[in-house]
């Protein structure tokens, strides 16, 4: 029997626009997904765009209680900052009262919320103005931090900055898959470093608050491999770490920048444009707790027709095809629990054993209901051993001393993924689009409750 301690979170994670919906509606004004779904509808799968979701707007007294009935006792969720400061200014009444009553009925129920202030969403107005581009987002964001702060501190203890920034900014500057769509590693690294001075003047809101609890950033971590141990392997892994896990991670838990990532960035003629004062406010304001959103490893090797100065990220280090890999087909993903230990231990070593959580782990796949039982229960025995397998290597980690608080599942209920719409399912309740979001509960979610229920397996 495994066993996690009395307090761990057990949980599940998902964003507002992914879950929300009415987009467009009760004062909320367009982030970049309205806008681009407007101008290009065909790039969405299915025609599925932000506007409807999951309907959590009018349905979540419905969904706190189904959290309970799987044994939730967690939950993280984000803010929208479009819904919450339509114009980046002028305050949205109905949101307050929209996001007091929703966290108030989770703690009512027993279950943390845990908010994120920023998930991929980046607000019209701003995008108008350059988005992360645009020095002015830093400011403009420690100021949506800061009010996020006032309006809702005294329910949420634990609030964290930005879900895996990496990804805006991978997906927006150099792969395609975000609006704006631009293909520019400069540029990418420059958004990189504006999101990271917004996180760090967001923690220095929360600092001069004084709201009781804690401040944290959630971070995908995909640890390197490298294909071999010779020297060019394992310095396109070093490449990799320092890019896609340290810019982040380092600042936020150490207080600085690593001076490898510095040195390769001006090598490659990428260094962004940084103000005087920057280096201090990142020495002061580190974070108390980190999330980390973990899917997949990352398999590199030494690129073999490098441009220098790098192009792109794959001048610096290359994807590894690992032959005895297993795979996720429905997402193209490698699954490789044992990751989730080399990463206890990386936070344990590397990174003061502060404390961390599991923020995001999970399994999609399409089509679910080939899987239904005549009962209707979708039955996904392949979610069960996914979480089982990463489980166990979670507890192994633990048991070595990494202070990990929690785990959450990503998802609660099936949500809208990007320009994947509702593709891939993740969730422990389906939901049925063509009849008005009905949940049911499938039978990963009545194991998790058996789970939490013993605190084990």
């Amino acid at each position: 029997m495994i066993k996690f301690p009395d307090d761990f979170l057990w949980g599940a994670a998902a964003s507002a626009p992914q879950t929300e919906g009415h987009s467009l509606l009760n004062g909320k004004s367009a982030t970049t997904w309205d806008k681009w779904f407007e101008m290009n509808p065909e790039k969405f799968n299915q025609d599925q765009g932000p506007k409807d979701t999951s309907n959590t707007y009018e349905m979540y007294p419905e969904d706190v209680k189904n959290m309970k009935r799987i044994g939730m006792n967690s939950y993280r969720t984000s803010i929208s900052w479009a819904r919450l400061l339509p114009d980046g200014k002028t305050l949205n009444p109905e949101a307050v009262t929209f996001y007091r009553n929703y966290f108030q009925d989770m703690l009512d129920h027993g279950i943390e919320p845990i908010i994120n202030l920023f998930h991929f969403d980046m607000p019209w107005w701003l995008m108008e103005k350059g988005g992360w581009e645009n020095r002015e987002s830093v400011t403009d964001f420690a100021y949506y931090a800061k009010t996020a702060f006032e309006q809702f501190g005294d329910l949420i203890h634990k609030w964290t900055t930005f879900n895996e920034p990496i990804v805006h900014i991978e997906c927006g500057y150099l792969l395609g898959f975000h609006y704006p769509a631009i293909v520019d590693m400069k540029k990418a690294i420059q958004v990189g470093y504006h999101t990271l001075m917004a996180h760090v003047l967001a923690a220095q809101e929360f600092r001069k608050s004084q709201v009781k609890g804690k401040i944290g950033i959630i971070l995908n971590v995909l640890p390197a491999y490298s294909r071999s141990d010779n020297p060019e392997d394992l310095q396109a892994k070093k490449n990799s770490d320092l890019l896609n896990t340290r810019s982040f991670l380092d600042p936020a838990v150490w207080g600085k920048v690593p001076d490898d990532l510095v040195a390769l960035l001006k090598n490659n003629q990428l260094l962004p444009v940084v103000e005087s004062g920057d280096k201090k406010l990142i020495h002061e304001n580190t974070v108390d707790f980190i999330g980390i959103n973990y899917y997949q490893p990352t398999r590199v090797q030494a690129p073999t027709n490098p441009s220098h100065p790098a192009q792109m990220p794959d001048d610096l280090y290359a994807p590894y095809d690992w032959p005895d890999k297993k795979i996720n087909p429905y997402r193209g993903w490698e699954i490789y629990p044992q990751a989730l230990y080399d990463i206890a231990i990386m936070m344990r070593d590397q990174y003061k054993n502060i404390p961390w959580y599991v923020s995001e782990n999970g399994m999609g796949v399409a089509d679910e209901s080939r899987f239904k039982n005549n009962q209707g229960m979708i039955e996904d025995d392949y979610r069960i051993d996914f979480i089982k397998e990463h489980l166990e290597q979670l507890h192994k980690g633990m048991e070595a001393g990494s202070n990990c608080f929690g785990y959450h599942m990503w998802t609660f209920v099936d949500c809208w993924s990007w320009l994947n719409g509702y593709r891939n399912r993740y969730g422990f309740y389906s939901v049925d689009l063509d009849n008005d979001f009905k949940r049911t509960v499938k039978k990963s979610g009545l194991w998790f409750k058996q789970m939490t229920a013993q605190n084990g397996f």
